[in-house]
């Protein structure tokens, strides 16, 4: 077969030449990403009901919903909340299922739910994942010295009618969300005495409406040769129609809505505020489809941009401008790889230089790397994955790897032309000789990565991009070291040692040679090296191994900061609050960022400010000018928020791979019961004792706030005297609604938007403390009545959200450790100082429950499907050795290495944690890196690659015991001296091409730094167990083989 491949080198050119053309054209077709797409798994459903209050959406909805959502399969948890005027509910299910089937299960469940209060709309279901967050950010504003005074609160109906569909049709694109502004509303304002005067109540206007207000299909009549449709027309055309509505008849006479109310196209009441560097706006969120490509999308969006003004707003006095967007920092990132990646590559042909001393050989054993690299690419179209900077570091820690086989077959074939073989014939011999050494190397180092397939966590969702980056520039470069390198060698002339050097005496490698010889010359010598080898391996392991981290953030330098106010705060309160932050922080958009390093300001150059302005919240969203500064900036932000008494706040880093809240160091507590004060009393003791435990630790709460403080109006008909005037509970409710915030009455449609009706005072909606019981009840007999006189109006508080947890109330804190706490140290500290404390002191009372959730659980299961997958790791590798050395027991001798690399990658991870801590001590910027879940791939990756070194000595001494008759120990020294320069040239090119990836931080490489410590320090520590231990065990165990073959023999 090689005298083939050697003989045919067009061949083997035409071949490779159409690898490279296919993975040029997969390279630029595959889709651009920061990270790739999760995994979705969580079904939200929203459901709206304006107006109403979270105590009446959660028996009305929530309750109802849940009743039937509860009983579809494999749903694992069921989150709930109920806010004024909305629902939420979010189901969680297992990896790996159908999303597409559930979805129809959830629907299929709320249609059973049999009825909704009037004015609830349809809820609304959607599957979510953290791929599928907004990444782009934009606002409209008015144009610079705009004549028109435009209230860009207003102008929200002409953004979703116009300028959203557009930025929808943006290829890539899935959904565009538009915050801020109001919704249109037709408004009824009656006029009290003339309803009076004509003996009409409210009821009166809303059944009147309600009965006029519809279309009556008639189906179809047949006349001669012509069908026609049957419709019996009703619903209002236009705000005429419905002004000129009959509502009663008196005699003769004949009452009109316009007798008794103003009608008008307005606005429903503005909830939320939006301002971009101290101007308001309307914000729009961009959100992409899964799989699409993010700079692609970014590219089309911005020339949408500029055709949307021109065409649609700049007319009409207003622009659209990107705010931020998510695509700098995935462009930083990918570009961070693509430079450590060329770099690697560079210093690893560098490396093989210095060894060969011959650019001939150089280029020879290096050409295989540009080919693996766009092999790598088509392997990833292939899988249908994307570039990103998970798959592109997979393809950087591949290049030292696949030098390996290349430098293999040539010092093979050199070796063989230094025996006196001619060219071609010393091609063949060298790579028959070598290559079921590199076929067991490259299958192991692919095979290790199958059990990543089986893990369905999102770490494995991560893993499984480097594993397909890796194992196809393996598998290539494989094929390249058995056809390219020796159908090239065959046609050039070089010499891999410098003129009149013989390979085995340079000096150095001479004494590494006498010292194992040495080493290995004794049974006591060879037994010390395995046992202390196995004790300071074992030490490491003990010792060393870090507490876990569940996934790496993924941080941006972007913050979000956020201030929650106590109960009872309306949007006016919280608009002054925002006013006055917005103008401190201003002062700081645009600023030098060297005056905040000289010490001149308190906070650092902001970006741009993005604040957003609720009744109950305050969000602001920025990034530092310089990206180094955002930790400084979030502290400012929480220092100036904490100084609004009664504020809570909570600032954390944009990710791109979990929510903008911490959420993969996050640990949640639940505190679930029936009685909301209890779970309020528990839940603020965790909080305090969480913070004594913690040093400023980052703690959310949902609800917001923890205290039944939100005032509230309770209107208690007095039943007699109702029953006296005829007058119903949704009679009085009606009333009050109307003649305060405003009730619903139906839906008017103009083209074709659908557009609520609702019933107002005649002063339009507010109603004021003072006037609330003095307001008219219509009662019948021509008569209006004050509301005390038929109810009584109770002031009291209550709670201003609602959450439920798999069907119980329940008070969620998420707790956030300082950095210097681990995830899962802080989850033990939660354990033990916060819930077992709180247990154990009485201060939970009984039916009220604790449990931890949230990234801890996520870590549990992660960690326990990597064990578990390790185990099938080993178990592969060692089948497949035994399958290409035939034997049972040697692969053994070349698994010892595996957990003794493993403890060398625990050892570079603490070495790399000690390094970052002393130059932060020095001042020179210090780094911590986790032992996060995608660090420990590193540790799979080691178990694949920190074998091929060992099979080179092994398979080489098994040869020169059997074909050449040597004793065990010289056929071991042999090995390892004809060994010692492959295995010195693929480890360096290793570490080197690896160096950049670790050693030179950027954007996006704290998500793959972790892997590349864990590889480079496990094949440093695998490399000199190999050259130590390896030949001692290997020794001992073939003179036991001797011997026992001699026993055999001599027993009869």
């Amino acid at each position: 077969m090689f005298d083939h491949i050697v003989r045919h080198g067009i061949l083997v050119t035409v071949t490779v030449l159409i690898i490279c053309v296919l993975g040029i054209i997969a390279a630029l077709r595959i889709p651009v990403q920061m990270i790739p797409d999760l995994e979705v798994r969580t079904i939200s459903i929203q459901t709206s009901w304006p107006g109403a209050t979270p105590q009446d959406i959660e028996k009305e909805i929530l309750i109802e919903q849940e009743e039937y959502l509860r009983n579809i399969p494999y749903l694992e948890e069921m989150q709930s909340s109920a806010n004024f005027g909305s629902a939420q509910i979010e189901l969680e299910f297992p990896f790996g299922v159908d999303i597409t089937e559930t979805l129809i299960r959830v629907n299929n469940a709320l249609t059973q739910v049999p009825s909704y209060p009037v004015n609830v709309d349809e809820p609304r279901v959607y599957a979510t994942s953290f791929s599928a967050n907004a990444f782009m950010y934009f606002r409209i504003s008015p144009l610079e010295g705009n004549p028109r005074e435009l209230d860009m609160d207003m102008m929200r109906d002409y953004v979703e009618d116009n300028v959203r569909p557009r930025m929808s049709g943006v290829p890539g694109v899935s959904q565009v969300d538009v915050g801020g502004g109001a919704a249109r509303q037709i408004q009824i304002h009656m006029n009290p005495k003339r309803l009076a005067e004509r003996n009409l109540t409210l009821d009166d206007v809303r059944t009147a409406i309600a009965q006029r207000n519809r279309d009556v299909s008639g189906g179809e009549i047949e006349s001669g040769k012509r069908r026609y449709l049957l419709r019996t027309m009703g619903r209002f055309e236009d705000l005429d129609d419905l002004r000129e509505l009959i509502l009663a008849r008196d005699g003769d006479g004949i009452t009109r809505l316009a007798d008794v109310a103003e009608v008008e196209l307005d606005h429903f009441k503005i909830r939320n505020k939006s301002y971009v560097d101290g101007r308001p706006v309307l914000s729009l969120s961009v959100r992409r489809e899964s799989g699409s490509n993010v700079i692609a999308i970014k590219e089309a969006m911005m020339q949408e941009l500029v055709l949307i003004n021109d065409e649609l707003l700049n007319p009409e006095g207003m622009e659209l401008q990107r705010t931020a967007d998510d695509v700098v920092y995935i462009e930083a990132s990918i570009f961070n790889v693509w430079k450590n990646l060329i770099l690697g590559a560079l210093l690893a042909t560098a490396v093989m230089y210095l060894f060969l001393r011959s650019f001939r050989a150089t280029a020879l054993g290096v050409i295989g790397v540009p080919i693996c690299t766009i092999a790598a690419f088509l392997g990833l179209l292939l899988a249908g994955r994307t570039i990103n900077v998970i798959s592109l570091a997979g393809v950087a820690f591949a290049i030292g790897m696949t030098l390996d086989n290349s430098i293999v077959v040539l010092e093979s074939i050199e070796l063989e032309r230094r025996r006196g073989l001619k060219k071609l014939e010393a091609a063949v011999a060298g790579v028959r000789k070598v290559w079921p050494a590199v076929l067991a190397s490259t299958l192991t180092t692919i095979m290790v990565f199958l059990p990543v397939v089986f893990i369905a966590e999102e770490a494995g969702q991560l893993y499984s991009d480097i594993a397909i980056a890796i194992s196809a520039s393996i598998l290539v470069s494989m094929v390249v070291a058995i056809t390219v390198i020796p159908a090239a060698s065959a046609r050039l002339s070089f010499s891999t040692n410098t003129e009149g050097e013989s390979r085995n005496d340079h000096p150095l490698q001479a004494r590494i040679t006498d010292k194992i010889g040495w080493l290995i010359a004794t049974p006591r010598r060879r037994v010390s090296c395995i046992l202390l080898t196995v004790v300071v391996s074992g030490a490491i392991a003990l010792l060393l191994t870090p507490p876990a981290e569940y996934l790496p953030e993924g941080e941006e330098p972007k913050t979000f900061a956020f201030m929650n106010a106590p109960p009872g705060y309306n949007l006016e309160t919280m608009t002054e609050i925002g006013m006055e932050l917005q103008d401190y922080f201003l002062q700081f958009v645009g600023d030098d960022p060297a005056r905040f390093s000289r010490g001149e300001t308190a906070v650092p150059a902001m970006s741009y400010l993005n604040m957003g302005i609720g009744p109950q919240s305050l969000r602001i969203i920025s990034e530092s000018t310089d990206p180094s500064q955002i930790d400084e900036l979030m502290a400012a932000l929480v220092r100036k928020y904490e100084t609004y008494p009664g504020m809570r706040a909570f600032a954390a880093r944009g990710s791109i791979i979990s929510s903008n809240d911490g959420g993969t160091r996050s640990v949640n507590l639940d505190v679930s019961g029936a009685d909301l004060g209890a779970l309020f009393t528990v839940a603020r003791a965790a909080y305090n004792r969480a913070e004594e435990v913690f040093d400023n630790p980052s703690i959310q709460t949902r609800p917001s706030s923890l205290s039944l403080g939100q005032p509230l109006l309770q209107v208690r008909p007095r039943w007699e005297r109702a029953a006296e005037l005829g007058l119903t509970t949704e009679d009085i409710g009606f009333t009050v609604a109307a003649l305060t915030d405003g009730a619903f009455v139906n839906e008017f449609f103009l083209a074709d938007d659908k557009i609520d009706i609702y019933l107002y005072n005649q002063q339009g909606p507010g109603a004021s403390l003072d006037t609330l019981q003095n307001i008219s009840i219509y009662v019948p007999g021509n008569t209006t009545l004050p509301l005390s006189d038929v109810a009584e109006v109770i002031e009291t508080v209550d709670t201003s959200s609602i959450r439920r947890l798999d069907g119980r109330r329940s008070v969620t804190l998420n707790i956030i450790p300082p950095r210097s706490v681990a995830l899962e140290t802080g989850v033990g500290i939660v354990r033990e100082e916060v819930v077992h404390y709180l247990q154990e002191s009485g201060a939970v009372p009984a039916g009220v429950n604790l449990s931890i959730s949230g990234a801890a659980d996520q870590l549990d299961a992660t960690r326990d499907a990597l064990s578990s997958n390790y185990l099938v790791a080993l178990v592969i590798i060692y089948l497949l050795m035994v399958a290409i050395f035939a034997h049972w027991g040697y692969p053994l001798l070349i698994m010892a290495t595996i957990p003794l690399g493993i403890a060398g990658g625990i050892a570079g991870l603490a070495l790399m944690n000690l390094l970052g801590a002393v130059t932060g001590k020095l001042g020179l910027g210090g780094f911590s890196q986790p032992f996060d879940m995608i660090s420990m791939l590193g540790f799979l990756i080691l178990m694949g690659t920190v074998v091929n070194n060992p099979i080179l000595i092994v398979h080489r001494a098994i040869s020169n015991l059997k074909e050449e008759g040597l004793l065990p120990v010289e056929a071991v020294r042999e090995a390892v001296s004809s060994r010692l320069r492959p295995i010195a040239i693929s480890t360096i090119t290793t570490i080197v091409g690896l160096a950049p990836l670790v050693f030179l931080p950027g954007a996006g490489s704290e998500l793959y730094r972790g892997v590349g410590v864990i590889v480079m320090a496990g094949i440093v520590g695998a490399t000199i167990v190999t050259l130590t231990m390896l030949p001692s065990l290997t020794v001992m165990v073939l003179e036991w083989s001797e011997r026992k073959g001699s026993s055999a023999v001599a027993s009869p």
